[in-house]
């Protein structure tokens, strides 16, 4: 009998820029490596069904990946229940959400193994989001060599 997925839900700002980026690298990443993960995106302030930044769009392009179709949701209750494991790009979004997240609220970094904040690209121009996206790719390859590989 097939295990149920490992459901990782990314949280950042808007869910325009880093949360939307590493969920489809990780889905990207999880694709590759056949691992048995379901991926989602959210905002602690974002609003509903905005498009990803175009500097987010063009630094996915860059890799092969279509952010495209991503469209913005705020973070919610039911989110929060469906997820196994809570990524957030801050120490301040892990402070927000802790007391909802009941103990699966994780920076990004930090469970990487590392430490410190992935900071916002947001108003900034390619380089400053290319560097975000490199930033965010390492650190879900350390995370998803953790992950469960699809049986």
């Amino acid at each position: 009998m097939a295990k149920e997925p490992v459901k990782i839900l990314f949280v950042c700002t808007g869910n325009t820029c880093r949360s939307a980026m590493a969920a489809a690298m990780m889905a990207d990443i999880a694709e590759k490596n056949d691992l048995n993960v379901l991926v989602d995106s959210a905002g602690v302030f974002a609003g509903i069904g905005e498009k990803a930044t175009p500097e987010a769009v063009r630094a996915m392009e860059k890799r092969g990946i279509d952010l495209s179709g991503h469209r913005t949701k705020p973070l919610t209750d039911e989110l929060i229940d469906m997820a196994d494991i809570i990524l957030v790009m801050t120490s301040a979004h892990k402070l927000l959400i802790d007391a909802m997240a009941q103990g699966k609220a994780h920076t990004l970094l930090e469970y990487a193994g590392s430490e410190g904040d992935i900071s916002d690209p947001y108003g900034g121009d390619d380089e400053e989001y290319e560097e975000t996206a490199r930033e965010i790719y390492d650190a879900l390859v350390d995370i998803a060599e953790k992950l469960p590989v699809e049986e």
